[in-house]
This record gives C-alpha cells, structure tokens and sequence, in this order.
C-alpha cells in the first residue's frame, strides 16, 4: 500500500532540459489540449509520451464526453481512488465529486472505506457495478442489468471505462509514489 514504504515520488517532474523531444512535444500538446501543464499522473505517464497523451484523451472523453452524469463518473472515480489506496487521485477528485453533487457523508464514507448510508439510486447503482468489478473482477447479471436498464450499453461501457482507466492511473502513481498536491484533501490509510 502507498505510504508503506518510502514515500518518495519516484518519477517526479522531469526539468524542462531533460525533456527529449517526444517528451516536450507530449508536454505541449497536453498543455494545448487541456489548458494546464502536465500535473498529477501524467507525470509519471510523461516516460512514455504517447502512452500518456493517449490517456489524456481518454480521460478527456470520460470525464466531459461519456452517457454518465458528471457527479456519477466523480462518484465512480473516488471509488477506484479507495479500492487502490491512490491519495492524489482522491485529492483531485474529491473536490469535484462535491462540487458535482456527491454528498460530503458519502465521499467520507468512501473514504473510510464503507458502503455510503444514503446514495441516489445512480449512486447506489454505480457502487454495486463498480465494486464487484474491482473485488470479483466481473459484474453478476443483477448489476449489469441495472446499469444496462439505467444508462444503457454507452453507459455500461463508460462506468466500465471509467473504471478501468482510473485504475490505470492509481497503479501508474502507485508504482510512481506520485506525491499528493500540497493542502489537498487527505484519503486516510484503511485500517486491517
């Protein structure tokens, strides 16, 4: 787990003249692309420059493009910060999962890693699905047939996607030990 070990970022950010050629053209193309330096996972990702432009638009897509409500792919995203113990993830995330309407007693019940009292329907929805993909690495007929009767195939496939890419940035900071932004919200450690 992070913090079990030395904590010290791996791959911090690589100085403007260390950069190749490929990395400073990823860099300014992500610049061009969403407006703000490279920051969070995609600084380890910038090891690999196509590697991470092609998951800064698939990012992109997920956050803004995909069937699902903003506050239920920010719901979906603490959720796979928790189940991978990925502190920067949280701390990005969290903040816009509140400001998208995911109640401050939920994301600290994800948190604390406990099933939320009180979820909306799609919350509750998204939680099953995302939860027994992570823990069963499948989803039983009942959830997918939820989802699929709520959001539809795109939306399946988008919680799906959803899932999927945010656990490839957890590992890719986990791997990293990509240091958590200064001030932002705490993921605490699970107990046990």
């Amino acid at each position: 787990m992070v913090g079990e070990q030395d904590s010290t970022d791996r791959m911090p950010a690589i100085p403007i003249d260390g950069l190749t050629p490929a990395q400073a053209a990823a860099a300014a193309a992500f610049e061009a692309e969403r407006g703000v330096p490279v920051f969070g996972p995609f600084v380890p990702l910038l090891r690999s420059p196509e590697l991470m432009l092609c998951a800064s638009r698939m990012g992109l897509y997920l956050r803004y493009g995909s069937a699902l409500p903003l506050r239920i792919s920010e719901f979906t995203i603490l959720i796979v910060a928790r189940a991978w113990n990925q502190p920067v993830e949280w701390a990005i995330h969290q903040p816009i999962a509140l400001k998208a309407g995911v109640a401050p007693e939920t994301a600290q019940a994800l948190a604390e890693g406990r099933r939320p009292d009180a979820m909306s329907a799609d919350e509750a929805l998204a939680y099953d699905f995302s939860t027994e993909l992570t823990h069963n690495r499948a989803v039983s007929d009942a959830s997918y047939a939820a989802a699929l009767a709520r959001f539809g195939e795109q939306g399946v496939i988008d919680l799906t996607g959803i899932n999927g890419y945010y656990a490839l940035l957890a590992i890719t900071m986990n791997v990293a030990r990509t240091a958590v932004p200064e001030g932002a919200s705490a993921l605490p450690p699970l107990v046990g």
